[in-house]
C-alpha cells in the first residue's frame, strides 16, 4: 500500500473518534505503521484508545502510534518567530500580556497546526497510513478549507508585499531584536506546506472521507449537509459509517424502544436510497462506552469484516467538463442540493459557487474564459453549469 490519508468526519457525539481509532487499531494489527492523529480540541482519543495521547506521536501498541494536536504546543514549534510578532502587535496595541497569549492564537490556527503535522508526518513518510479524527463537521470544513484561503492570500494579497515586508522586517528586527522578517518566512513557508497538503488530501488515490452518523434526523441530515460540502471542495468520501444501530430485537410491542426502533428503520431507508452508491456499513450499539483496544476491535469487525481498512471503497469522478455542441458542460457532483439553495456566478477564469452559507471558488479551464455561463441547474445530484461563446461581433 502506497502512503494513505483517511479522514473521519461527523455531528460531534456521532462517534467519528471511536471509528477513526477502530479503523486505526486494525491497520496497525494487519501490519501497516499507522498513527490515528486528532484535530478535535475535545482530545477525547487518549480516552478511546484508554492510553496517554500527547502532543507529539507516541506508541500505543505494534505499528500503532497516536497524536492529540496542541494547538500551543505547536506555535511554539512551527511557528515561534510568527507567534513573537503577533505579541509585540497587541502589546503594542495596549493588550495585556496574558489577553495577548490569547489572541496571538488567531482563528484558524488550531486547523493549520493540524494540517502541518500532518504535511509533516506525510513527507517524512514515517507511516503507510494516517487517520485523522477530526473536529465535528463545522470545524472539519474548516480545517479541509484553510489551505485554499491560505493560498488566495498569497497569490492575490501577499506577494505584493512580500519584498517591503522583508526589508522593513529586518531593519525592525536589526533595531529591536523583533523577527518580522523570519516571521514572514514562516507565514511563507505555512502557506506553501498547506497547498501542498491540500494537494494530497484532494488526490482520490491517497485521500478519502469517511462520513460518520447516528440513525437520528439531526445527525443524518448535517452528514448529508457534510457530503454535499466535502464534494463542493473537491474531498473524495469513500464510505458512509451508521452508528450505534440498534436491532429489532431490543424493540417489544409498546415497550420504551419501541418508537426509537420504529424511526430508526425510516431513516436507515432513507440513508440507503439517498447516499446511493456510496458504501453504508452499519456498527451495532454495543451497549457500553467503548474504551479500550478489545472494544475497538469489535467495532473494527463490524465496519471492514475481512476488508482491508485502507482499501479506497468508492471512486467517483466528481469534477467534469464536457463539450455539448458549441457549448460546454461543467458538472460537479453535489448531492442533497436543491436548485433554489444554490447560485453560481462567472468572473473571468473563476467560478463561485454559494450553497446556503458556504462559498466555493473554482478555477475554470482556461479556454472558458472565451466562453460565458448561461445556466445552471441540478439533475440527478449533479450540479450543471452550460457555458455558451461569447458573442464578439
Amino acid at each position: 500500500m502506497s502512503d494513505r490519508i483517511i479522514l473521519f468526519t461527523g455531528k460531534g457525539g456521532a462517534g467519528k473518534t471511536v471509528c477513526a481509532a477502530a479503523t486505526a487499531v486494525m491497520a496497525a494489527e494487519r501490519g501497516y505503521r499507522t498513527l490515528v492523529l486528532s484535530s478535535d480540541a475535545a482530545h477525547s482519543l487518549a480516552d478511546v484508545l484508554d492510553a496517554d495521547v500527547g502532543p507529539e506521536p507516541g506508541k500505543i501498541a505494534d505499528n500503532l502510534y497516536a497524536q492529540e494536536v496542541d494547538l500551543y504546543y505547536s506555535m511554539k514549534k512551527q511557528w515561534a518567530d510568527l507567534r513573537e510578532v503577533m505579541l509585540m502587535v497587541f502589546k503594542f496595541q495596549g493588550v495585556n500580556r496574558v489577553a495577548a497569549e490569547e489572541l496571538a492564537a488567531i482563528p484558524g490556527m488550531g486547523e493549520a497546526a493540524a494540517l502541518l503535522w500532518l504535511d509533516q508526518h506525510y513527507q517524512r513518510r514515517d507511516y503507510d497510513l494516517i487517520v485523522v479524527d477530526s473536529a465535528p463537521t463545522g470545524e472539519t470544513l474548516t480545517f479541509l478549507t484553510l489551505p485554499q484561503v491560505t493560498q488566495w492570500w498569497m497569490t492575490r494579497a501577499l506577494p505584493f508585499q512580500k519584498f517591503a515586508f522583508k526589508t522593513i522586517g529586518a531593519t525592525v528586527r536589526n533595531t529591536t531584536g523583533v523577527p518580522v522578517d523570519k516571521a514572514y518566512e514562516e507565514l511563507d513557508d505555512m502557506f506553501g506546506r498547506l497547498g501542498r497538503i491540500h494537494d494530497v488530501l484532494t488526490d482520490t488515490e491517497k485521500s478519502s472521507a469517511r462520513i460518520v452518523m447516528n440513525p437520528e434526523r439531526m445527525v443524518i441530515q448535517e452528514a448529508k449537509r457534510a457530503y454535499t460540502y466535502l464534494q463542493m471542495y473537491g474531498y473524495a468520501v469513500d464510505a458512509a459509517i451508521m452508528n450505534r444501530v440498534l436491532p429489532d430485537g431490543n424493540s417489544e410491542e409498546g415497550g420504551p424502544w419501541q418508537r426509537y426502533v420504529e424511526a430508526q428503520k425510516r431513516y436507515l431507508e432513507d440513508v440507503e436510497s439517498s447516499f446511493d452508491p456510496l458504501p453504508i456499513t452499519r456498527i451495532p450499539h454495543m451497549h457500553e462506552e467503548v474504551l479500550g483496544q478489545e472494544l475497538l476491535r469489535r467495532v473494527a469487525e463490524s465496519l471492514y469484516g475481512d476488508r482491508d481498512p485502507t482499501e479506497i471503497f468508492f471512486s467517483q469522478q466528481n469534477y467534469r467538463v464536457r463539450p455539448d455542441g458549441k457549448d460546454y458542460v461543467l458538472e460537479i457532483h453535489l448531492p442533497f442540493l436543491e436548485n433554489g439553495e444554490l447560485r453560481a456566478d462567472q468572473y473571468g477564469d473563476q467560478l463561485v459557487i454559494q450553497y446556503k452559507n458556504q462559498r466555493r471558488n473554482y478555477s475554470l479551464p482556461n479556454f472558458l474564459r472565451f466562453y460565458r455561463k448561461t445556466k445552471a441547474s441540478v439533475e440527478n445530484r449533479w450540479l450543471r453549469i452550460r457555458f455558451q461563446p461569447v458573442d464578439r461581433k
